[in-house]
């Protein structure tokens, strides 16, 4: 068999300090996952070394040491990687992750599958990163690897007893400062692992705990929706007469006309309504891995382990909605330049609503594993294990909205930068009021409250079994193979309830005469930066929440919540059996070498779902599938340093759970916003599994120890691929006569095929060859861009026949997919000290479609930056402390309706973090 020399230039580089390991993806992995790593350039050299050693393109994220990972979590760490992009931001937090801007992304923890609940993956915010050894991200993929996520998969190690070469105890404790909220979050983690020679064989032991809370604060603005307005008297001109979210939104120039009952009605644009949210909680994590080793001879070694992680987190949403079309003005508007789009209103009699919405959550899984790889003489390795998991997510939802009236209003919708203006102006006939001031609880009335809440569940028992053989033939080095049998069910049920009418001694109620239900929110609203109310009154979330059997009592709803509603309850178990063949080849070129992998997945999915259209009717339906996935890897060794890979394969990723209920839900227009639709929601029981063909071409030199420079072209041709589909439609024969109404109906849908091609270039530089006081100094630094679109179906309307046909295929873009995006790392190292400052950058976004009036559709995120750094100092050897700071440049994130200036829809603030730790180690 050939050897290759990048293998003798990684054993240079790193120190291996162990004789076991089990369960390594390949040969590189079982080298390299057992280096000691202490500091950031160590942490570094390890992810090159990982890269340049698998087979497949991988990028990792390193533990500079046991429990000091780089950032506040996971998902935060990985925006540094190349291609890697996360959004989601809020709650205190990122939480979610694309690969080469498709969130599609499949998450195993020590190459396990676990979800939670009813999903099909873990939240990677939900496992701290003070359990991870480190996390690779595979942008190809193999045979062996478990089908699912189209954009990649992220594979989450923790720590084992044989990672060590002896006994090890780490216990680190930070302190981490919320600006926003102004508090000071505990996370704290303990690591215990030890390994004995005994006459029955070695044994090891490790225990590792986590426990962090966040209290967090989030402020957002945001700005509604656009339609149509008669320019002789105001009134809003029905949907009937124009198409519901049409990509472009109907004309915009002045003097644009549509056609009302045979005749041309000249209109104006106007922005139906706009509001603050002031969203604060608190959240808890905790968690803790167990791992035993027991390796009884030199040919085999048993593993068991136990992963289990927490969430509880309550959170208060307070929300005022402001209705900015009223038709009584005492101005005339002011428009944009040019165009008939309202810029600024004078409205009489402006009116609003506040909501205090109180929710929580609370999620429990755990995960055991039970597995063991035998040596079966000198070519065969085999590995078995047995994991069974299980998962609950609980929660509850208590909102109540209070009403005002004020006597006048001015908003201008884009007044600074994207930033709107609100002002209630004084009514100087009422001298004993201010009615710009929002606090006062005499000027607000109860109305709807609001009561939900749900149970999901999840569990899943799997068996695999994986062979390597070792031929020993000229070409073909290594057969794998492989089966996976897994059967996973979940039930997900969801309570509903709400009433307009609160009374107390048969009088209506009054928030004032309910003590600790009124609450006012802080007073630095948006950091007082935009010139909107900084203040407003509403209902306590936590009140409503501690308190909510007080609540049904007065709006006569249902004591301990509603029955579980049939249309929000699904039941499903799907069985899924999988087989893979797959063969590492090598062969010489002239004086170097060609290797790389040829393998094919087989997948067969059977699934039974149940589902609940009302309590006398269930819909049962069985469906299966068969997907084939072939790959295939080539990599070259140009020269000992220069090599090249090339990569073909198919991926896939099945619908989630919730997708594939067909029962509708409805909420119909309220009588206080003047809506004229309400909104619809259902799933779609035919789905089909995305498909993803994928192609990668990578370059990488690897110039100098520690260092790098590598670019790849990547291309993803995608079919299927699910988008939210919304169409307008009216209910006409529903039971309950409240919910006959207009709606706009999302549903998710396979769209027709889709293509995402892009190019990543890496960098990582640790110059030698420097002044003393420079030597440490190091620079990372990632540059991606990406080119995606889609062909979204366009269908007819419906008929009384059933749903409009296909009429033809919409080019879009891909939602989540910034053109561009870098990332740059300043580190230093030096004498027990470590730095690093890191910027990310990614370019607008599309965020999804907003479907439901005749502004332009797309919703999309203006560019997106965040500045970190984090500094340790080596007291002793077993003493650190460390100084992390996230958020450094307080962005303000931006949104807009395709136009970011006659269509901004919000900003948002998330909190600077600012993190003091100490780590102790022997």
């Amino acid at each position: 068999m050939f050897k290759r020399s990048v293998l003798s230039s990684a054993v240079a580089l790193v120190t291996a300090v162990q004789a076991h390991s089990i369960y390594a993806q390949d040969d590189s992995e079982a080298l390299l996952e057992e280096v000691v790593v202490t500091g950031i350039r160590g942490s570094l050299t390890e992810a090159i070394e990982l890269k340049r050693e698998n087979i497949q393109i991988v990028d990792s994220i390193v533990a500079e040491d046991i429990g000091k990972f780089p950032d506040n979590n996971v998902v935060e760490a990985l925006q540094r990687v190349t291609g890697v992009q996360v959004t989601g931001r809020g709650a205190g937090e990122v939480n979610a992750v694309t690969i080469r801007g498709l969130g599609d992304v499949s998450t195993t923890v020590n190459g396990r599958e676990i979800f939670t609940s009813t999903g099909r993956s873990v939240a990677l915010a939900d496992i701290p990163a003070s359990l991870l050894n480190r996390a690779d991200v595979y942008k190809t993929r193999s045979a062996e690897q478990i089908e699912g996520g189209i954009a990649g998969q992220i594979n989450v190690l923790t720590n084992r007893p044989f990672n060590f070469d002896d006994s090890k105890f780490v216990v680190a404790a930070r302190g981490i400062y919320q600006s926003n909220s102004e508090e000071i979050d505990p996370n704290i983690s303990m690591l215990l692992s030890d390994r004995w020679d005994t006459s029955a064989g070695e044994f090891g032991a490790l225990v590792n705990i986590s426990y962090a809370e966040t209290n967090y604060r989030d402020e957002n603005i945001w700005i509604g929706s656009l339609d149509p307005y008669r320019y002789d008297d105001f009134s809003r001109i029905s949907g009937d007469y124009y198409q519901v979210g049409t990509v472009e939104g109907i004309p915009s120039q002045p003097g644009s006309s549509l056609n009302v009952n045979g005749q041309d009605v000249e209109y104006y644009l106007l922005r139906d309504a706009m509001g603050m949210t002031d969203f604060t909680g608190h959240r808890e994590r905790p968690a803790a891995n167990v791992s035993l080793q027991w390796a009884p001879n030199d040919t085999s070694e048993y593993l068991f382990e136990a992963f289990y992680n927490g969430y509880r987190n309550e959170s208060f949403n307070n929300l005022v909605f402001i209705n900015t079309n009223g038709a009584s003005h005492f101005r005339n508007p002011d428009f944009y330049d040019g165009t008939n789009v309202i810029k600024t209103n004078y409205i009489n009699n402006a009116s609003m609503f506040t909501s205090g919405d109180g929710s929580s959550g609370d999620t429990d899984s755990f995960v055991y594993a039970l597995g063991g790889n035998w040596n079966i003489g000198d070519s065969l390795t085999l590995e078995s294990e047995l994991t069974y998991q299980t998962s609950v997510y609980e929660r509850s939802f208590q909102a109540l909205q209070t009403s005002a009236m004020r006597d006048r209003l001015v908003v201008d919708f884009n007044y600074d930068d994207g930033l709107p203006l609100v002002a209630f102006l004084d009514d100087a006939t009422t001298a004993n009021v201010d009615e710009s001031v929002l606090t006062n609880p005499a000027d607000w009335q109860m109305s709807n409250f609001f009561d939900n809440s749900g149970r999901d569940e999840g569990d899943a028992i799997t068996w695999t079994m994986d062979g390597d053989y070792t031929t020993g033939w000229d070409f073909i080095e290594r057969l794998s193979f492989g089966v996976r049998y897994d059967v996973r069910s979940a039930l997900s049920r969801s309570r509903d309830q709400s009433s307009g009418a609160c009374s107390m001694d048969g009088n209506p109620c009054n928030i004032a005469d309910i003590a600790g239900l009124a609450s006012v929110t802080q007073d630095d609203f948006l950091d007082n930066e935009a010139n909107v109310p900084n203040q407003w009154l509403v209902a306590d979330g936590y009140f409503l929440s501690d308190n909510a059997e007080l609540m049904r009592g007065l709006y006569g709803l249902q004591s301990g919540g509603s029955d579980f509603l049939d249309a929000s309850t699904f039941d499903i178990e799907e069985t899924t059996a999988a087989a893979y063949f797959q063969a590492d080849y090598a062969f010489e070129l002239g004086s170097q070498i060609i290797d790389g992998q040829i393998g094919v997945r087989v997948v067969d999915t059977d699934s039974e779902l149940s589902f609940n259209e009302s309590a006398a009717t269930q819909v049962n339906s069985n469906s299966s599938s068969t997907e084939v996935l072939p790959n295939f890897m080539v990599r070259y060794e140009i020269t000992e340093n220069l090599m090249a890979r090339l990569s073909y394969g198919k991926s896939i990723r099945k619908p989630d759970f919730g997708q594939l209920n067909p029962t509708m839900s409805l909420t119909p227009p309220a009588d206080f916003t003047n809506a004229e639709y309400g909104f619809a929601n259902s799933g779609n029981p035919n789905l089909k599994a995305v498909e993803s063909i994928n192609t990668d071409l990578s370059l990488e030199w690897y110039f100098a120890p520690s260092s790098s420079l590598y670019g790849v072209l990547f291309s993803r041709d995608i079919d299927g691929f699910v988008f939210t589909a919304s169409k307008a439609i009216e209910v006409t024969d529903n039971p309950d006569p409240e919910l006959n109404a207009k709606y706009v109906l999302s549903q998710p849908s396979n769209a027709g095929k889709g293509k995402l091609n892009g190019i990543e270039l890496g960098f990582q530089y640790f110059p030698d060859n420097v002044p003393e006081w420079l030597q440490g100094a190091g620079v990372q630094a990632s540059y991606t861009k990406i080119d995606g679109e889609t062909n979204d179906p366009i269908f007819g309307p419906d008929t009384d026949d059933g749903p409009g046909e296909l009429i033809g295929y919409e080019t879009k873009p891909l939602i989540g997919v910034s053109d561009s995006s870098y990332s740059v790392v300043l580190a230093y190292e030096k004498a027990g000290f470590d730095a690093r400052l890191s910027y990310v950058w990614r370019d607008d976004f599309l965020r999804g479609y907003n479907a439901n009036f005749a502004m332009p559709a797309g919703d999309y995120s203006k560019p997106e930056a965040n500045m970190d750094f984090q500094l340790s100092y080596d007291v002793t050897e077993s003493l650190m402390v460390t100084f992390d700071a996230t958020n450094l440049t307080g962005e303000v994130y931006r949104g807009y309706y395709t136009d970011p200036y006659l269509y901004n829809n919000g900003a948002s603030i998330f909190s600077k973090t600012y993190a003091l730790g100490v780590r102790y180690s022997m």
